[in-house]
């Protein structure tokens, strides 16, 4: 089958796929451990989707267009076959671009196998440098130290890298600054993320907002840098470079800018189902046709039934003040970001 478009023209160019729910962080934007703690029911091993039922699903997404593959969790590098499914998916679809995103705590005992897998490249999360700080982020999980002994490893594996950090008013803001000086000084690229309303538990209010003017603002302060273009249509981040050294940094303004008009993301959920926007209530089951025996062909048209269907535009509704489909939203965790 040929390339697809959904209902407002937005091609299937981008698949997220969650590997686990599971992570060992409890970072307060995606995983609160108010929620999220020593009770709380991971999925059965049973439920979650083995390497060949993933494999079997993104060859269909592959054959409608689909070029990027990144996993995500949880913490993907806590899936124990995580390299063989690597391996896999780079043989059985043909797609050459097939990333991570992790919290880099346990990089440095898989980095050089990820890359020797196919890994492409590699994203990881950072929010602060500063040990309270970053403790206040991750739920008093792990070290700013431990992240970049991840970033170290990924680095020396060959794995393209480049650094996330959600600003929180209040919180981490003042590390803007502080992250920026030391990656710019590393040539790698470091990502700010607008604090989103994603889930029902980070207790997302807009006044912990970190926008993406008052990010701009506070590096204009040490740094001059020029925008650059994007690199193609649906980038999530906008770009700047810096004017002495050439390296970058973004800014992902899902909140302030949404950019919903260019989305090309589907994302797989650990137990099968499909969701069609960060921010939606509910996915579609694909499991259950998985497991039932449906054909390669069959179930192609299934996803590229529901890509076709397709006509999520929370952010830009939101801000817009349009009426939302629903009050309720999936968590972060569950399919990734």
């Amino acid at each position: 089958m040929k390339s697809v478009a959904d209902k407002l023209n937005r091609p299937l160019r981008d698949l997220r796929i969650s590997v686990t729910d599971q992570c060992n962080f409890r970072c307060s934007y995606c995983m609160p451990k108010e929620i999220f703690g020593p009770d709380y029911a991971f999925l059965p091993k049973h439920a979650v989707l083995s390497n060949e039922e993933i494999v079997f699903a993104a060859k269909s997404f592959a054959q409608l267009g689909v070029q990027k593959i990144r996993l995500t969790g949880g913490e993907p590098l806590l899936r124990p076959d995580l390299t063989a499914l690597i391996s896999d998916l780079k043989s059985s679809t043909g797609i050459e671009d097939i990333s991570l995103t992790t919290n880099a705590s346990l990089l440095p005992r898989y980095a050089q196998k990820l890359k020797d897998a196919g890994l492409k490249r590699i994203n990881i999360s950072l929010d602060s440098l500063d040990t309270e700080r970053f403790s206040i982020m991750s739920g008093g999980r792990s070290s700013p130290e431990a992240v970049l002994r991840g970033i170290d490893a990924a680095e020396n594996a060959g794995l393209p890298t480049k650094v996330n950090m959600v600003a929180k008013l209040g919180v981490n803001d003042i590390d803007i600054l502080p992250m920026v000086s030391y990656f710019r000084e590393r040539r790698i690229t470091l990502r700010f993320i607008e604090f989103m309303d994603v889930g029902e538990t980070n207790a997302w209010k807009m006044d912990q907002v970190v926008s993406a003017k008052q990010i701009l603002e506070t590096i204009a302060q040490r740094y001059e840098f020029e925008a650059v273009d994007p690199s193609y249509r649906g980038e999530v981040a906008s770009r700047y470079r810096f004017k002495d050294t050439g390296s970058e940094f973004g800014i992902i303004t899902s909140i302030t800018n949404p950019f919903c008009g260019d989305c090309n993301r589907a994302r797989l959920s650990a137990e099968g189902k499909l969701y069609t926007c960060l921010f939606a209530s509910a996915g579609t089951d694909l499991k259950q046709h998985i497991r039932a025996g449906v054909s390669q062909e069959e179930f192609t048209r299934i996803v590229s039934k529901l890509w076709i269907g397709r006509d999520d535009q929370y952010s830009e509704d939101r801000s817009k003040g349009r009426p939302l489909k629903s009050d309720k939203k999936v968590e972060m965790s569950y399919i990734g970001g």
